[in-house]
Formats: C-alpha cells, structure tokens, sequence
C-alpha cells in the first residue's frame, strides 16, 4: 500500500519506521526537512509539499496540536485539497474533539476518508509496534486501514463511527495517566517528608497495590527525577488539559481535578519546565513541602 505519513516527532518517526519495515510504499513529509532523513535510510521517499505526501491511499499526520493539524489538513495547500475522493486521512494526533469533527465533516464533502486514531503508548512502543489504538470512523474506512493499525500497535479499540468520539477517549486516557502523576508524587512527598525513601516506597507500591506498567513507569520516572529526554512534553499535557476540560464544558461534566492539573502544568511552565516530560509535575508536591528546594 502506498502511505503516506505528515510529522515526524519522535512519536511520528517511530510509527513511520514500522510502516516501512513491514514492506509499504511510504511517502514522508515533516516541516523539518531533517527529520526525514532516518525514514529515507528505510526506503521511505521525501515528500517537499503536503499535496505530494497526499498521493497515496492513507495518509496518516501524527502532529502536536490543533493548530498545526488544520494548518496540514484545511490550509490552502492542505490535505484537503490534495486528497483522492477515495484516499483515507488517519489522523493520530490528540486534538480537540471539535476540531476532530469539523475534519469529518470537511473530508466527507470531497468524498474523502477521515478515520480518527489517537494513540496511547510513548515513542519506544511506536517504535516496537506496541501502542493501543484507539480508532473511530465510518467502518469502510476503518477496516481500509485495520491492517496498518496492526502493523503499528498491538491492540485497536475501534469506540465510534463518528472520529470525534476517539479524541473524547483518548482525552480522558491522557486525564487519567496525569492523575495518577500528580497522585503519586503527592504520596511520594508525604512519605519522604516523614523519612521513608521514595524508591523503597515505590517499590512497595508497585509489588502489591499497583502493579502496573504506568506506576512502574512514571513511578520511576518521579522517583528518580528523570524527565528528559521528554518523551511527553509537559506543555503538550497542558494542552490536552485545556482541551479535555474544553469537551468537558460542551457535555456539562464537571472535572474539578482537571481544573488542579492544568494549573500543576502551568505551574511547571511558570518556572521553565515546560519541555520536561510531563511525569515532572510529579516532583512539585516535593517542592510545595519543602522536600527538595
């Protein structure tokens, strides 16, 4: 199959690079020419405009926000206007859900494909081909591009014929993984604060109550105030809070707690920490009581 794939970060590269291990045709494009080069060292053939990346059956874009997602899709140059009335836009980006549904709706009247597909790993499981898939749209179009979905993760959880509601999952995935930070660095501050060590604490945790990779995980990360290289930048979990805060609002759902991460992450930023990982608002319970200066 001949793909083609927009933004190559660290997660777009890693999804890109199973795609061409697995034998497809692949066509990249990135603002940052340079980033191109580990995919054109796989057989991967550069792109130097959106419209040439837009000549293949499924085009995935694997981008930071809502505005660099419509700029590539609905910009004068965009996708949009590029696309083949048959050719499947797989969006893997978290936006918002407004903006997942207005692409829908812009696809549907060029008789184009628009699948929703938000993802739920960090770069070394895009790279692995270990990600959880979380994918919404019309079913022919879904089950165009299930085969790749198997190539670049290890499950897919098809929730919605309409795209929009896989960003609305995956935003409260992305709520829920920063509860759990936060929760974990306040525990480990009150533990640590009365003279127990975080990294035994940690380990008590995550043999018995919370035995789970994403303790394990951002545990760890906490414990050992490791949080670069960020394989989640902490202002792209400012942005994901605003946004699920944002659908929350639309649906009358209240998230009191969402409303205390956005301002733990601006917080983060206010003292420059906003290209750390975002597991780095786990170490600011730490500051707010003197554990660490």
């Amino acid at each position: 199959m001949r793909i083609g794939f927009i933004g190559l970060g660290r997660m777009g590269t890693g999804m890109a690079s199973r795609l061409c291990q697995a034998g497809h045709e692949v066509i990249v494009y990135n603002r940052s020419a340079q980033r191109m080069q580990p995919l054109l060292d796989l057989g991967a053939r550069a792109a130097m405009t959106i419209g040439e990346a837009c000549a293949a059956d499924v085009v995935f874009t694997m981008l930071a926000d809502d505005k660099a997602l419509e700029e590539v899709a609905m910009g004068a140059a965009g996708m949009i206007e590029h696309l083949a009335a048959d050719a499947v836009h797989v969006s893997c980006s978290t936006v918002s859900v407004a903006l997942s549904a207005r692409l829908a709706h812009a696809h549907g009247q060029k008789r184009q494909g628009f699948v929703a597909a938000p993802v739920f790993g960090r770069p070394d499981a895009a790279a692995s081909g270990k990600l959880f898939m979380v994918a919404a749209g019309k079913r022919e179009f879904v089950d165009k591009v299930m085969p790749l979905f198997e190539i670049l993760g290890q499950r897919t959880f098809v929730v919605s014929d309409a795209p929009e509601k896989a960003n609305l999952v995956k935003l409260s995935g992305n709520f829920m993984i920063a509860t759990v930070i936060e929760s974990l660095g306040e525990a480990m501050s009150l533990v640590e604060k009365g003279g127990v060590d975080r990294h035994q604490y940690l380990e008590l945790l995550t043999s018995t109550l919370f035995n789970v990779p994403i303790y394990k995980n951002y545990g760890g990360m906490i414990a050992d105030r490791n949080f670069e290289p960020a394989g989640f930048a902490a202002h792209l979990g400012q942005k994901d809070m605003r946004l699920v805060l944002s659908a929350a609002e639309e649906l009358k759902v209240p998230l009191p707690f969402a409303n205390i991460l956005r301002d733990r992450f601006l917080n983060l930023a206010a003292h420059g920490g906003e290209n750390l990982d975002w597991s780095a608002i786990g170490s600011l319970a730490s500051k707010d009581s003197a554990v660490e200066a």
